[in-house]
């Protein structure tokens, strides 16, 4: 009954037989009322069999309708319409959520202001391009870039950061209702950006090593679209791949040469292993996303980004019709910051303090019986008792740390919190030391 009400309400709102025709057309009966927040749609086939139009044409309605915030997944529910106000994605932004004001906040995950490069004056940058036409990587940042990347790219490009890049690729490369595998737990932006794109997301485990291949190789008897990994100091973990683990994902991945893989590999030049890539393994299959914000500074806006002609050279032909390009003026900075033999030794100390300050903080919680397992990065992912009992506890002492539930992938995850302990510049012990009690704080019970 339900769906005969919601095309009735579509169909008297119809004017044009189009995805955006349809979007407007469902635009129109929520704006007016016909359709109420938490209404469930019908299936894409039922709407397409009905108003005689291809699946693929609802679909692509769908989609603009979810960029637009006015439909949602809802679970097992399907596809329902949102809750004005309220509705959208924002794991992140509620992990965040109450953490200002304290004196010490490790619930960020961005980089210590003081030990990011200092920014050249930019005068004292070469001249950039003045044309629309000149070409949109620099040709002597493309030519580093391409000297230093862990495999010999097919297409190199640039982007205003590393979620840019993931948002432009995963939009290029996903349709609504194909599945994605992702690392759990995982960085929330993209579970926020694959729920957008109507995606569902298959949660694959991790260990100190990444992504367990094993795990990795029953997500894909589903037969999704994409894989989305991080190679080094995963956000939140900590966890890097060793060789083998790399060798071993890539032999899982082989079987499946029609999945695309997506890495990203956020910290960059603060990681302290070698740069790896499943490219190095399967070039055809892999787009491989390097920011430079945390290592050279988040306000640059600025991420590589290599993958095959067939994926990017479409990605960039559309991107021409917009932006057209990243600014070559911030490819000029980026130029210099990468060459010049003070800021390569600015960030090569940064890596040296993240790894003397992480490893400072989880001596000191093995000391209070916390043994981590092994990590690089900013962040360190804390298992606790209770989580908001652990949030609680921090916050009495002035700290804050982000909750866990928004990393996680599906119900049922050991509670964690994720600290940005690369913000600790001093008092680590006593930090260890509130670390290691709110880690066994718990909830009191309700006295009866």
């Amino acid at each position: 009954m339900y769906c005969h009400k919601v095309l009735n309400a579509v169909m008297e709102r119809l004017l044009e037989l189009s995805a955006r025709g349809l979007a407007e057309a469902v635009s129109r009966a929520v704006g007016d009322g016909a359709l109420a927040p938490g209404v469930k749609l019908p299936p894409v086939r039922t709407v397409a069999a009905e108003l005689h139009l291809s699946p693929s044409t609802v679909s692509a309605a769908w989609q603009l309708l979810r960029r637009a915030g006015t439909i949602r997944t809802d679970g097992r529910r399907g596809t329902v319409v949102a809750t004005a106000g309220t509705g959208g994605p924002g794991r992140y932004r509620a992990a965040l959520r109450g953490t200002s004001g304290f004196g010490l906040d490790l619930s960020t995950g961005v980089p210590d202001p003081a030990l990011l490069p200092p920014i050249p004056a930019l005068h004292g940058l070469s001249p950039a391009p003045t044309s629309y036409l000149d070409e949109p990587v620099l040709p002597e940042l493309g030519a580093l870039l391409r000297e230093r990347w862990p495999y010999p790219p097919d297409r190199l490009a640039i982007f205003d950061g590393a979620m840019d890049a993931v948002d432009q690729v995963a939009s290029a490369l996903l349709r609504l209702g194909d599945l994605a595998v992702v690392e759990n737990p995982c960085f929330p932006p993209l579970l926020d950006l694959l729920e957008v794109l109507g995606v569902p997301v298959i949660g694959v485990g991790t260990d100190a090593c990444g992504m367990l291949p094993d795990q990795l190789g029953a997500a894909l008897a589903r037969r999704p679209a994409a894989v989305f990994l991080q190679p080094r100091a995963l956000n939140p973990t900590g966890a890097s791949w060793s060789p083998a683990r790399a060798g071993a994902l890539a032999a899982v991945l082989a079987d499946h040469p029609q999945v695309y893989v997506v890495e990203d590999d956020s910290a960059g030049d603060l990681a302290s292993g070698p740069l790896c890539s499943l490219g190095e393994h399967l070039p055809r299959q892999v787009v491989h996303v390097r920011s430079f914000s945390k290592s050279h500074g988040p306000d640059l806006r600025l991420a590589a980004v290599s993958g095959p002609a067939t994926i990017l050279d479409p990605i960039l032909e559309r991107r021409l019709l917009g932006q057209g390009w990243t600014s070559r003026l911030l490819q000029h900075l980026l130029l210099s910051l990468l060459t010049d033999p003070a800021s390569v030794r600015a960030v090569r100390a940064a890596r040296d303090e993240y790894a003397r300050r992480r490893r400072l903080i989880t001596s000191g919680l093995a000391a209070h019986g916390l043994t981590l397992p092994p990590g690089e990065g900013l962040n360190i992912w804390l298992p606790v008792q209770d989580e908001q009992a652990a949030l609680l506890s921090l916050a009495s002492a002035g700290i804050g740390a982000a909750a866990g539930t928004a990393f996680a992938v599906g119900p049922g995850a050991e509670p964690h919190l994720r600290v940005t302990v690369g913000l600790v510049a001093a008092g680590h012990e006593e930090v260890s030391a509130q670390l290691a009690r709110a880690a066994h704080a718990a909830t009191p019970g309700i006295p009866r």
